[in-house]
């Protein structure tokens, strides 16, 4: 006898397949480290012009690339939290009695008390 769940799976309590959620990864990765080649280009480009605020612009950019790498390897490496199961479907329902097993031996009395100095 196979014991089965009382309720079936709801498929939007699926969790994301693993070939798309390391596909989002490597496209977040993918993103933040474009994002830092154009801060290189861009750092290259405000050395050889010295626009205003100059230097401002520079350190931004020099944070950005040594930032970015850091954190698109965290944010690549790091997998979805598991979700919570969800306790929804279950706030309109109204409580099932326990199950009971013939085997199992008869609850005790509520008067019976068990005293050691006897």
């Amino acid at each position: 006898m196979s014991r089965r769940r009382p309720d079936p799976v709801l498929i939007t309590d699926a969790p994301e397949s693993p070939e798309r959620e390391r596909l989002g990864r490597e496209v977040r990765y993918l993103i933040m480290m474009g994002i830092r080649a154009a801060c290189l280009i861009v750092a290259a480009i405000l050395v050889s012009n010295k626009p205003p605020h100059y230097g401002w612009w520079v350190i931004g950019c020099v944070v950005g690339m040594v930032v970015l790498p850091w954190l698109a390897v965290l944010i690549a490496n790091d997998r979805p939290a598991k979700a919570r199961y969800r306790m929804s479907r279950y706030l309109h329902r109204p409580a099932a009695p326990p199950p009971t097993d013939p085997r199992s031996l008869p609850t005790p009395r509520e008067d019976r008390v068990i005293d050691a100095d006897d």
